[in-house]
Order: C-alpha cells, then sequence, then structure tokens
C-alpha cells in the first residue's frame, strides 16, 4: 500500500493516444511530469461502466479547472488501448487513459489497487506532486468528488 509522503511508483504505460505509426499505444511515463505538473492518477475498474463513464464526464467537465491548477489527469484502467481510444472518443476524453493491461494489473499492484479475485484495478484517486511524491490518496466505493481533488491541488499550487 503506497504512503502519503512516500515516492510515488514510477512506471510507463500504453495509452489511447497516437503512436508514430498512428496506432493507440503512445507510451507515458508518470515520471515526465515531474518538475513540472501534479499528477492525478485516476484508477477505475472497466471503460463503459455506468460509475466510470460518469466519473470520467467530471473530470471532462472540469478539464479547465483542472488544467489551472496545473494538473494532468491520467486514467488507469486494465483495458487495453483499443478499447481505451474508443471510450475516450465516446466519452469525449481529451486526457490519456493508460492501459494497465499487460501484466494485468501490474501499475495498480504496485500502488496497492489490483484486486485480483476480479481481475481489475479498484478505483482510487492518487495525487502526485510536481517532486514525484504521492500527495493525497483516496480509495472511492461510489464516484470520486472532483470539488476534493482540486481543492488537495489548490493546495499544492
Amino acid at each position: 500500500m503506497i504512503q502519503v509522503g512516500s515516492e510515488a511508483p514510477d512506471f510507463e504505460l500504453p495509452s489511447n493516444e497516437l503512436t508514430a505509426e498512428g496506432r493507440p499505444g503512445k507510451p507515458i511515463k508518470l515520471s515526465s511530469f515531474r518538475g513540472k505538473k501534479n499528477v492525478v492518477l485516476a484508477f477505475y475498474p472497466l471503460d463503459f461502466s455506468p460509475t466510470c463513464s460518469k466519473e470520467h464526464a467530471c473530470f471532462k467537465d472540469d478539464s479547465v479547472r483542472i488544467d489551472g491548477a496545473n494538473a494532468q489527469v491520467l486514467g488507469i484502467s486494465v483495458d487495453s488501448v483499443w478499447a481505451h481510444q474508443a471510450f475516450a472518443k465516446q466519452m469525449g476524453i481529451g486526457y490519456p487513459l493508460l492501459a494497465d493491461f499487460q501484466p494485468r494489473g501490474a501499475v495498480g499492484e504496485k500502488y496497492g489497487l489490483f484486486l485480483a479475485d476480479k481481475g481489475i484495478d479498484g478505483r482510487a484517486t492518487v495525487i502526485v506532486d510536481k517532486a514525484g511524491k504521492v500527495a493525497w490518496y483516496q480509495k472511492h466505493d461510489g464516484q470520486r468528488s472532483d470539488d476534493e481533488i482540486l481543492a488537495v491541488l489548490a493546495k499544492l499550487g
């Protein structure tokens, strides 16, 4: 389990963003944001599920406020880059969705969020500050609160 104040486990995952070859799968590395932006890691179970769809709609609606807080949202689930591409297109999502697909749930496991019995990452938010430290962490039974996330980001500056 990760702890607030600890170094956030680094990772690189393929995303729904296009590679130079025009296919989804552009790699995104957490440490590439170090010194530049705070990062909101939005772990979620599956693309196209009702709660996940509502959450991503909220992130999309609050994107101006999140950008204004100098933060980058990264959605993370065990879905493939192709599922992420279709989900992002349908939902109008402009931030990267990362595929914790192979090996399944490996990044979720690093953060103590992979639910092996279900084969999915649990719903949680991890905010990583510009120094690469875990600034805030919360598991969610239901939909997460953008207002709470934005309040944490405001404190980080």
